[in-house]
Parts: C-alpha cells; structure tokens; sequence
C-alpha cells in the first residue's frame, strides 16, 4: 500500500527540523510556500503539520505561522506514541547506536512461553537475544520474537543491522500499533552481565514489554527490552484538550 502524501511531507519536515535546515525557536515557511514546496492540498499539509503539533516538533500561532520548538534530548529518549527502533531513536537525537547479537535461534513456543509473550502454543518464531549500544556504551538488552511466519528470512545479520527496516523495505510489511507495559523489576544476572551494571549500585531494572501488529492484524513480534535505569528514558509530548 502506497505511503500517504502528508507521511512524506510529514516525514520531510521533521527530517529538516532534526537537522537544523528549520532551527529552533523560527517560523517555518509559510503555508502558501510549503503548499507550493510540496504541490499538495491545504488539507494535506496541515494534516502533516498536525502530526508534528502532536509529535511536539513545532507549535502552531493564530496569525504568526508555526514555530520550531524541538530540541534534541542528550540521552536517547524512545517516544511513547510511536513504534521506532533503537536505531531511529539514537540516531534523531544524534548518537552513534550499535547492535551486537548474543544469540539468534529458532523454536516452537511453549506453555510458559505463551503466556508471557501471548504467541499460541506451538508457534515458530525466531528467538533474539540484542545488545544496544548508545555512543560505544551498552544500555538496552532486547529479548525478541518474532512470528516466523511474517517475517521469513530474518537472519542474525539483519538483525545487527535493522530489523524494521528489513520488514518494511523487504518484506513490504505495514507495521501499525504496539501495546506495551512499562515496569521496574529486578536485575538478573544477564543484565548485570552485559550491561555493565554493578549489584551494589543498581539492583533494578525498567523494563518494556510489546507486542507489536501489522496491517493484517497478526501479532508478528514481542518483545521485552530491559534498559540500564541511569539511561532509561521515554518521552511523549502531552496535549492539553479542550473542555
């Protein structure tokens, strides 16, 4: 399915926002401009211009135009109202990210399994065990599934690379929403292990589980990302409504 026009006039704005083309605190061009930028409707341009008011790249002003008022976040900062990768997040607020695999495999989901993943009994699935780098710095390890039905010919080395990006690029998939659950629970060896963490300073860890869907509506990953809690953070931009 073709990408909207206002995803790629959305897209193209906050790309030249992320990069200074816009700096902070400016007016972008004017409505009229970016209509003729573009060669899109009035409709299609605010409704990307919405998006960003949402995202909370840019303000609008009654009578004055829209304003840039992103600023890039010194740690990485995963947004809650979107799906975006490590690599994404990183690379928006200006790092250099980095995956190492500790383990790529493949089996059918058991009992206990399936009750925490929500996968049927029986499913194949590709089993991930990722390391996170963030400027040569480990913070996130990711323990993915991901339905081997919807993503055939998945391999340790996409997955060092992007695996979004193989699912969309390659594969055409659309990936749509992500329910997830934020929780505090307590380091594990492994996390200890890799992430360089010291017992007596830390002894917890945030943790995010997902569980992802495409156009379809089939489940075709989940995933439970634990993160170094001295880097742990998410951001959402939050829109008062009006009464």
């Amino acid at each position: 399915m073709p990408k909207a026009i206002y995803e790629t006039i959305y897209k193209d704005l906050k790309q030249k926002i992320e990069t200074d083309v816009f700096a902070y605190q400016e007016l972008l061009p004017s409505e009229n401009t970016l209509i003729q930028t573009y060669g899109c409707s009035r409709n299609t341009l605010r409704r990307a211009v919405g998006r960003l008011v949402t995202d909370g790249y840019v303000q609008t002003m009654q009578g004055k135009g829209v304003r840039n008022i992103y600023q890039p976040i010194s740690q990485t900062a995963f947004t809650i109202g979107e799906i975006e990768s490590f690599r994404e997040s990183a690379i928006r607020n200006g790092h250099h990210p980095h995956t190492s695999v500790l383990l790529f495999t493949e089996f059918a989901v058991n009992r206990k399994q399936a009750q925490s993943t929500g996968f049927p009994v029986g499913t194949e699935i590709y089993y991930i065990q990722r390391l996170h780098y963030l400027d040569d710095i480990p913070l996130i390890l990711n323990h993915n599934y991901f339905l081997k039905e919807a993503t055939p010919g998945l391999t340790k080395e996409i997955a060092e690379n992007s695996i979004y990006q193989y699912l969309e690029d390659t594969l055409q998939m659309t990936i749509v929403n992500s329910k997830r659950i934020m929780t505090v629970e307590k380091m594990t060896q492994i996390d200890e292990k890799y992430l360089n963490m010291n017992a007596e300073d830390y002894n917890c860890m945030a943790v995010v589980s997902s569980q992802t869907y495409n156009s379809d509506g089939v489940m075709f990953e989940y995933t439970q990302s634990r993160h170094r809690p001295d880097y742990f953070r998410f951001y959402d931009n939050a829109v008062r409504r009006s009464v």
